[in-house]
């Protein structure tokens, strides 16, 4: 496996050379085949992972933290960085594209301020099993290369264990990014950060006069996008800040993420956000927030200025609209648009907000024709039932087909929190088999399948009193 080092080699300016401190007494918790076989390292032994993960066998590779700023939960913050992670280069996969490898959780960096660079168990295992989930839901997303824990202690609320893992993705550049260039002043740099990124991406526009223009563009549509998949399958980030969102619009740092249980449209996922600022009903209009803040930071070399960037800003929300609605849609089973279609799924939601209505299983069950036992007033959705039938007829569609597409569009397994609780109570004593058996359910989220049947019901009571924060 060949690691390239292609945001290295822009200088110091983008960047800071580090070194991985490895973990003590490293062991592989799991591997992920599917990236192993993309980047070519298939082949690896457990031990070759091991040491790839906690940093030990880079060779003459000299991995860099990148630095960047953001806004967080709506403040300024004027250089943030790679605090616990580290850039180890750019790999070429076998379908001829390149993948940054992100290691976290390998220690200080000169971004660290006043934390250790390490990461938990328990939260590598959540980013590992859920980027994943997201990608075999077909959301664009980071996925997971291997996952060590080790002895090494860490003190977060209590005293856990350092683990790391591999992140890949096509780019670790972020809107924060451009803005720690943008507000210190550094146009220069922000022309060479944009030229990188359209190079590398969007190769086609590399000596066009409004490339840029062309890259914010792409950004507002690719996050608009993005967050109608986060709302379509009831998924909430929890921190949305500028620091977070990928300049390609795919997901990127896992923290107190949550699948929602019991439809609650107002559902706050992180307990830190005590203002609600990332509550699920708000993730499209903070995207639409965090494409202004992009926007601002790249006026210093965007040709048409303001206006251009006010003009752009004003096609995200027929982008979300677009995306959400075909998403949602499908999920209903209706290929195509009709007058009423929205007042009919209103409707329905209205219903499952008031009665706070499993939302994965309401779906699940739709498709199957047995969504009726999830509700308590009974009447309403009966009502609302055959509603919804008379317009399924109109798509002249037989009933095996809708069925078909349906099971298609809503997975039997969702990731919910407290199956990732499981997982990581079981991990943190010594047995990672859970963590394994979730990644398998998770990669083929749509087939049933008998030794999983656990998976597929209502969360325990004591699911609601999960409390995820940002130190997850």
């Amino acid at each position: 496996m060949k690691l390239h080092s292609h945001f290295a080699g822009l200088g110091t300016t983008f960047s800071s050379p580090v070194q991985p401190q490895p973990l003590d007494n490293p062991e592989l918790v799991s591997s992920n085949p599917v990236i192993a076989d993309l980047l070519g390292c298939g082949s690896f032994s457990q031990e070759q992972l091991t040491r790839l993960c906690n940093g030990e066998s880079l060779g003459d590779q000299s991995p860099v933290a990148m630095v960047y700023a953001g806004h967080q939960f709506g403040s300024w913050v004027p250089r943030l960085g790679d605090g616990r992670a580290m850039l180890l280069g750019e790999v070429q996969g076998t379908d001829g594209k390149l993948y940054d490898l992100h290691l976290k959780g390998a220690g200080l960096t000169p971004y660290s301020r006043n934390g250790d660079g390490r990461a938990v168990l328990r939260s590598t295992i959540r980013e590992y099993l859920c980027s994943e989930a997201m990608h075999a839901l077909g959301i664009p997303t980071t996925r997971p290369l291997c996952l060590i824990n080790s002895s090494t202690p860490v003190y977060r609320e209590k005293t856990e264990t350092g683990a790391a893992m591999i992140r890949v993705a096509e780019s670790h550049v972020r809107f924060g990014t451009f803005e720690y260039f943008s507000y210190s002043q550094q146009y220069d740099a922000l022309q060479t950060l944009a030229d990188y990124v359209i190079a590398r991406h969007f190769p086609d526009w590399t000596d066009d006069a409004d490339r840029v223009e062309k890259l914010l563009a792409q950004a507002i549509q690719s996050t608009a996008e993005m967050i109608a998949h986060w709302q379509a399958a009831g998924w909430c980030h929890g921190v949305m800040n500028t620091d977070n969102m990928s300049i390609l619009g795919h997901t990127i740092d896992y923290g107190p993420f949550g699948f929602l249980d019991g439809f609650d449209a107002a559902h706050i996922c992180n307990h830190s956000d005590w203002q609600g600022r990332y509550a699920f009903s708000r993730q499209p209009h903070i995207g639409h927030w965090n494409c202004t803040a992009l926007a601002q930071a790249l006026l210093p070399i965007l040709p048409g200025g303001k206006e251009k960037a006010e003009q752009l800003l004003e096609d995200y929300p027929d982008h979300f609209a677009k995306k959400y609605s075909q998403l949602i849609r499908r999920k209903f089973g209706l290929e195509d648009g009709a007058e009423g279609d929205s007042a009919l799924i209103d409707e329905i939601f209205t219903l499952m907000q008031k009665e706070r209505t499993d939302y994965p299983l309401f779906f699940r069950r739709l498709s199957e024709g047995q969504a009726e036992d999830l509700f308590i007033d009974r009447e309403s959705f009966q009502s609302w039932y055959k509603q919804y039938q008379q317009r399924l007829q109109q798509e002249g569609r037989d009933e095996a087909t809708v069925r078909e597409s349906m099971l298609a569009a809503n997975p039997a397994y969702v990731l919910r929190n407290h199956l990732l609780q499981i997982a990581i109570d079981k991990a943190e004593s010594g047995d990672y088999s859970e963590v394994n058996r979730l990644l398998e359910a998770i990669q083929q989220p749509f087939t049933e399948r008998e030794e999983f049947a656990d998976y597929l019901q209502l969360p325990p009571d004591w699911a609601e009193h999960l409390e995820i924060s940002c130190s997850s």
